[in-house]
């Protein structure tokens, strides 16, 4: 044995060779997980026990024993890198501005019926007796109607009636007093002549008086002096058609 080896004998403290083993396997442990650490990152670490003992004072140490270097492990290849997706973005295509929407009319509202209101028969006997009420005050009222027209019509046929039998009275009584009427000589034209002449019921002439003159005075002279002559005049056909002023009116031309 050397010196050096006796040094080294000498300064070796108890357990160095056991702390070296320890190491050793420490460090083939780490390369271990480093290797294998890319395949099982998943796999929980494998735990490793360590026992500690210590050897008695006494006993020389063992031999030192040369640690075989552990068989080296080529890592797996990394693998492959996955492509990246490629964000090829879409071309955007002009779209054409989306319709506007119609407007949408609105519904109505639709009114809802009222209920009617129940009819008791007390008040539909008086809306029909109102209703028959109505009717025949319409009924009256065209009766009426009926009634004063038939009136006004007798009243204008009775004056009718009585215009035509006045004028057949005067008619008489003209005839009367032309008859009596002495035309005098050279009257030119047909002049008229207008007279009032007021009678008693009898038919006796009360007066006479010219209203308008013809323009021939001898004229107008000779139709007074004839109505006096006449007195009395033509009593009318019926007692309601007498008249005690009468209009009367002469022509030298005119028809007796």
């Amino acid at each position: 044995m050397s010196a050096a080896a006796a040094m080294f004998e000498e300064r070796a403290e108890p357990g160095q060779w056991l702390s070296l083993a320890l190491a050793v396997l420490v460090h083939v442990a780490l390369a271990l997980v480093l290797v294998f650490g890319v395949r099982w990152q998943n796999r929980p670490p494998e735990s490793v026990s360590v026992e500690l003992w210590e050897a008695p004072l006494a006993a020389p140490p063992p031999p030192a024993v040369e640690p075989k270097p552990a068989p080296a492990v080529e890592p797996p290849p990394p693998p492959a890198p996955k492509p990246e997706p490629r964000n090829e973005k879409p071309e955007i295509a002009e779209k054409a501005p989306p319709p506007k929407p119609k407007p949408v009319a609105k519904p109505e509202p639709v009114a809802e019926p009222k209920a009617k209101p129940r009819v008791t028969e007390a008040e539909k006997q008086l809306k029909e007796a109102a209703a028959r009420e109505q009717a025949n005050l319409v009924l009256d009222r065209e009766r009426q109607q009926i009634a004063e027209q038939l009136k006004r019509e007798a009243a204008q046929a009775s004056a009718a009636a009585s215009a035509r039998a006045l004028e057949g009275w005067i008619a008489k009584i003209r005839g009367k007093i032309k008859g009596n009427l002495l035309l005098p000589e050279g009257i030119k034209g047909n002049p008229e002549a207008i007279f009032d002449v007021v009678q008693l019921p009898t038919g006796e002439v009360l007066s006479v008086k010219l209203r308008r003159s013809s323009g021939d005075p001898r004229y107008d002279q000779a139709v007074e002096r004839a109505i006096l002559k006449s007195s009395p005049l033509p009593g009318a056909d019926r007692p309601e058609q007498f008249r005690r002023e009468l209009e009367l009116k002469f022509r030298p031309l005119d028809p007796v």
